[in-house]
């Protein structure tokens, strides 16, 4: 899942526990314009006018740190945002704005993959001509070793998917234990070809080799803990300076990157400097201001938030800056969630009663308002990619349907309404925050259910949501997929078979259907993308019956660039502006 955004990808497991600050320092999880007003185009497109062209120096400044800056420890979606600019793999996003974003492309690779019958193999070809900073060839040797690296302990942090589909993956440890053997189940024919063997069927298996994981790391040069101080680049900038694990990034040309094996990338600046630990009010100030070096700055980790917006809207230069204003959507839901084990949640009425309550507006206006959020009822975003269906079992409106609720709480038992203790974080998060609680707090008073608020620091908050032996009945949550399509969004929530005894467990629910378990192992099967996502969106719509969640809205991203910044490119994949299309001249 994702922490904040695509940059951080706090793929689909990981991000659950991380705070939202709409991180993407490093990789995720993201999505892109709502509508042609705000993609990229005529007219459309945040930034300085005039054809994109190659020279200057692109400034980034970010609140988080892009720390861990090796291939193997990051935890990225569609190769990261600033990662993408060093290490490239063998597939990519397509970097393009809106719905086209959301498509997996090659990369190193000549196409997307070739599945065997049951996508429980697939085979990789490289293109012609790749080479490292240095000059030397990549080659799928050094995919292998650089896959087989990040099964090492002392490596941890990227995505855990090929721990757990790769054959024998869940018991390797890397290459410094193995005694060189490798890993069986990724195998290298010659120089060019890699065949990567699966415990079971995964159709989406392109979308994870976009991850940093399989970058090259040519064995040679691999220093361990060591190697993010110089990681060896096979893409348009290499690493010449690495202060403060990230604080400080210096990337510069690697002259050896050929822009002929590479569609995606455009790498206009000659050079990009990363400032990290910046306070976000401080970022958002000087991309205002845009003055000096900051004329030519981004952003790829801090919103704007409702004080800024108004700011904006109310300045005498509110036209110029309004237009250095992108907007995004990454693939996230904000629901209340229900643990049916618990009383009176175990009572389908009364989770009924309350998706009927809820009070979207308020719920809106309390993340932001509907610049910051956008109303939700169902699970997966309103994106094609994630297989979007629309439904609404328990209509509520704009403003919560109370009479209803009353009335599905007298058949269920409580004519006199209930109370119940709703759990919340006390992070000043817009999402899971006290705003938010106190929200659903009023709206659902007026349907005669008294809410009592358990507000909780929020690691103490993420450790109880996600403990199932104490998970809370009712709870305000968060999701985001780390790549955009139905699978990471539905599997971690719903899959019984990935229910965690003891651990960080994801389905909140408990849900263990045979139905929908076997439905979900049906999908993976399937490599047509297209029609993976349409039953993505009918199992969303048939779990949605059951009430296990109450949708409440999608976050939307809005970030200002320098007045200097030109090609702003916004995906439905990572929902924040592409650096690597970005010029400065």
């Amino acid at each position: 899942m994702s922490s904040a955004g695509p940059d951080r990808h706090l793929i689909a497991r990981r991000v659950a526990a991380v705070t939202v600050s709409l991180v993407l320092a490093g990789g995720a999880v993201a999505c892109g314009p709502e509508d042609a007003a705000d993609k990229a185009g005529s007219g459309g497109k945040p930034g300085a006018a005039g054809a994109p062209q190659k020279g200057g120096t692109l400034t980034v400044l970010n609140s988080e740190p892009q720390s861990d800056f090796d291939p193997a420890r990051l935890y990225t979606s569609g190769g990261g945002n600033v990662p993408s600019l060093v290490f490239r793999t063998l597939t990519t996003r397509n970097r393009e704005d809106g719905a086209a974003g959301a498509k997996v492309v090659p990369d190193l690779a000549t196409d997307t993959g070739k599945p065997n019958a049951d996508a429980t193999e697939w085979t990789y070809t490289l293109k012609e001509g790749l080479k490292y900073e240095d000059g030397t060839p990549i080659t799928t040797a050094d995919i292998k070793y650089g896959i087989e690296r990040s099964f090492a302990a002392e490596l941890s942090g990227g995505a855990p998917y090929l721990r757990d589909w790769l054959v024998g993956g869940e018991t390797y440890e890397g290459p410094y234990k193995d005694g060189g053997k490798g890993l069986d189940s990724i195998v290298v024919p010659d120089p060019k070809t890699i065949v990567f063997k699966l415990r079971k069927p995964e159709g989406e298996f392109p979308f994870v080799a976009t991850q940093t994981q399989f970058a090259p790391v040519p064995k040679a040069k691999d220093t361990g803990v060591k190697y993010e101080e110089h990681p060896v680049s096979s893409g348009p900038y290499k690493v010449v300076k690495n202060d403060n694990d990230g604080e400080h990034l210096t990337l510069e040309r690697n002259e050896h990157w050929d822009e002929k094996t590479d569609e995606e990338r455009k790498a206009y600046p000659d050079k990009i400097d990363v400032r990290s630990g910046l306070d976000a009010a401080v970022i958002n100030q000087r991309l205002t201001t845009s003055s000096g070096p900051d004329a030519a700055a981004v952003t790829t980790d801090t919103n704007l938030g409702p004080a800024e917006l108004a700011q904006i809207g109310d300045s005498a230069d509110k036209n110029e800056l309004a237009a250095r204003v992108g907007t995004g959507h990454f693939g996230y839901i904000n629901y209340l969630a229900f643990n049916p084990k618990v009383a009176p949640f175990d009572n389908p009425k009364v989770r009924q009663a309350i998706s009927h309550a809820i009070n979207r507006t308020s719920v809106i206006n309390a993340a932001g308002g509907s610049a910051l959020a956008e109303p939700a009822t169902t699970f997966l975003p309103e994106r094609e990619a994630f297989g979007f269906t629309p439904y609404d079992h328990f209509p509520a409106g704009k403003t919560g349907d109370p009479a209803k609720a009353k009335q599905l709480l007298a058949e269920a038992g409580f004519p006199d309404g209930i109370t119940v203790t709703l759990t919340h974080s006390t992070a000043q998060n817009r999402q899971t925050s006290p705003e938010v609680a106190t929200a659903v707090q009023q709206a659902l008073a007026a349907a005669g259910i008294t809410v009592k608020l358990e507000g909780l620091e929020n690691n103490a908050f993420n450790e109880k949501r996600w403990d199932a032996k104490n998970t809370p009945g009712f709870f305000l949550s968060r999701w985001g997929a780390d790549w955009p399509s139905g699978a990471p969004f539905l599997a971690p929530i719903f899959d019984g078979r990935q229910i965690v005894a003891n651990g960080s467990n994801y389905n909140h629910a408990q849900l263990n259907d045979p139905a929908v378990n076997a439905e979900i192992d049906e999908i993976a099967k399937l490599t047509d993308l297209a029609a993976a996502g349409k039953r993505w969106g009918a199992l969303d719509k048939k779990i949605g019956e059951q009430a296990l969640d109450v949708p409440l809205f999608h976050p939307v991203y809005k970030r200002l660039v320098g007045k200097d910044i030109k090609n702003v490119v916004i995906s439905d994949w990572t929902g924040v502006l592409d650096i690597s299309q970005v010029s400065v001249k």
